[in-house]
């Protein structure tokens, strides 16, 4: 606290309260004496407020020895009560008395608490974020105290993830493919070597065997499918894929909604125009949702029951397939990632801190749609934009669109309006919605107002799939961008993540081995 005082100084009484409220480890204690005496208010005796005593207690402790702290108070009240007397010599004729700062004292109707994220920032050698967007708002918002304070504690360390296991062991066929071009296998190591492959992603030799490496992987994912939920799928169809734990930041729900608006226009059309405007897709969700997180479970209830009805469907048939892969874990994910070729990673904007699966599909030559959020911004940028599907609200504009939606502002887009009707119409069971479709719904209130902006986020997020459709139409194209992915995702590797880490912050050497 003395730090936080030498930082702020008492210049603005106010600023050092919020500062100390900010970063403070313990709530609901007393504050050292030498900071409390910073907080005591002078009040007449019938309780009207006159002045905040800063001013006078600092003086007299300018002019007091440590051991006379205790007449402070008692010698400024004389002063305080000649002053008065002289300024006002008709006014009332009052002893002031002082009193401290609620904020500076134990509460015994409040419970004290141990800020434990305050404790470790303060008690910690360095504070790093997993991503860089990540780690901007630790700076800028989240601890942005401590880092004025503190600055060169605050690091980035972006996250990353094995190509042992996340490329070589679950995806062999696409790294004998990646070995023989590149001319080695040293990029199972020193995965900078997979920029190699951006020389060659025009190569016909080369895009027809990446085509052929995908389908084989394809074909065993049919085959699990059909194992695990009976469903029975084409392999032609482009996999489309999202699994990771089931939350409402990361919109399951945006995912499944763009499904049922794709279905209900399906629906529409003749049999000519659908295969004219759509291309055929699996859509496939895996992930577990904690055991009380009703919502969560209401979502994967929702999934299960769209696909009962599409899949089901006879005017559909192959063109949309959706699929929920029960019981979602590492074994699932060996066999799903190498066989996807469009993943998405749509959280809100701000609320993921990085994501790893998102580079376990990339490594793998699979593109991703997604906001930009946690590291999908440094995916985007290492794989080159055009490389990835982007769209959907930014990180600093989420606070004022939440606020426009409290205000009453939020106009929601025809399309959104749409497909919720659609939904309780009926047409995907008997089951009622009323709860998962009212979280998207009036403007404020727990478990309404659409927090995580499924709906401001829709037609954009919509209008990003056409384009996805229409990449896909192109094969050539389309497979030029998952070499890409795959070339562009080195920096991605825990090797990197660990390194740096050793260097920055543990200040370790790597042992030489003989």
């Amino acid at each position: 606290m003395n730090n936080i005082v030498s930082k702020y100084g008492t210049a603005d009484i106010s600023l050092l309260k919020q500062k100390l409220k900010d970063m403070r480890i313990l709530d609901n204690v007393d504050l050292p004496a030498s900071v409390a005496k910073l907080f005591v208010k002078t009040k007449m005796k019938k309780g009207k407020l006159l002045v905040e005593s800063l001013e006078s207690i600092a003086e007299a402790d300018e002019k007091t020895e440590p051991e006379e702290e205790e007449n402070i108070l008692s010698e400024t009240t004389e002063k305080k009560g000649e002053s008065d007397s002289e300024e006002a010599p008709d006014a009332e004729k009052e002893d002031p008395e002082y009193e401290l700062d609620p904020f500076a004292k134990y509460d015994p109707q409040l419970p004290r608490v141990v800020r434990m994220a305050n404790l470790c920032v303060v008690g910690g050698h360095s504070v790093n974020g997993v991503a860089e967007i990540h780690s901007e708002i630790v700076k800028q918002d989240v601890f942005n105290s401590f880092y004025e304070m503190w600055p060169t504690k605050f690091q980035n360390k972006t996250n990353g993830v094995t190509p042992r296991r996340w490329i070589r062991f679950c995806n062999p066929e696409l790294s004998a493919i990646i070995s023989k071009w590149i001319g080695s296998d040293d990029w199972i190591l020193n995965t900078d070597k997979l920029a190699g492959l951006k020389k060659f992603a025009d190569d016909e030799d080369l895009q027809s065997e990446w085509r052929t490496a995908k389908r084989n992987n394809k074909m065993k994912v049919v085959s699990l499918i059909r194992d695990k939920t009976g469903y029975v799928v084409s392999p032609d169809a482009m996999f489309d894929v999202q699994v990771k734990r089931i939350h409402e930041y990361k919109r399951q729900l945006l995912n499944i909604l763009g499904i049922v608006y794709r279905y209900k226009k399906m629906k529409e059309m003749s049999a000519k125009d659908r295969i004219k405007s759509f291309v055929p897709r699996v859509c496939i969700f895996g992930g577990k949702a904690f055991a009380t997180y009703v919502q969560a479970k209401r979502i994967v209830k929702f999934i299960t029951d769209v696909a009962a009805t599409v899949n089901y469907d006879p005017d559909i048939g192959d063109l949309l397939k959706v699929v929920f892969v029960p019981d979602y874990n590492v074994s699932v994910a060996e066999k799903l990632i190498p066989a996807s070729e469009l993943s998405q990673h749509i959280s809100t904007a701000g609320m993921e801190a990085s994501g790893t699966s998102n580079m376990k599909f990339a490594m793998n030559g699979c593109i991703l749609i997604g906001t930009l959020d946690g590291a999908n911004v440094e995916i985007r940028e290492e794989v080159g934009e055009e490389n990835f599907f982007l769209f959907g609200a930014h990180a600093p504009e989420i606070a004022g669109l939440r606020q426009e939606r409290a205000e009453g502002k939020f106009v929601p887009d025809p399309r959104f309006e749409e497909v919720k009707e659609y939904v309780r119409s009926g047409v995907f069971g008997t089951s009622n919605y009323d709860e998962l479709m009212g979280s998207l719904e009036g403007n404020e209130g727990y478990g309404r107002a659409d927090y995580f902006l499924v709906g401001k986020d829709f037609p954009s997020y919509i209008e990003c799939q056409e384009k996805v459709d229409e990449a896909y139409r192109d094969q050539k194209l389309w497979t030029r961008m998952s070499i890409l992915n795959t070339a562009g995702s080195p920096k991605f590797s825990s090797d990197r993540t660990i390194h740096e880490y050793a260097k920055d912050i543990w200040d370790i050497s790597p042992v030489i081995m003989p």
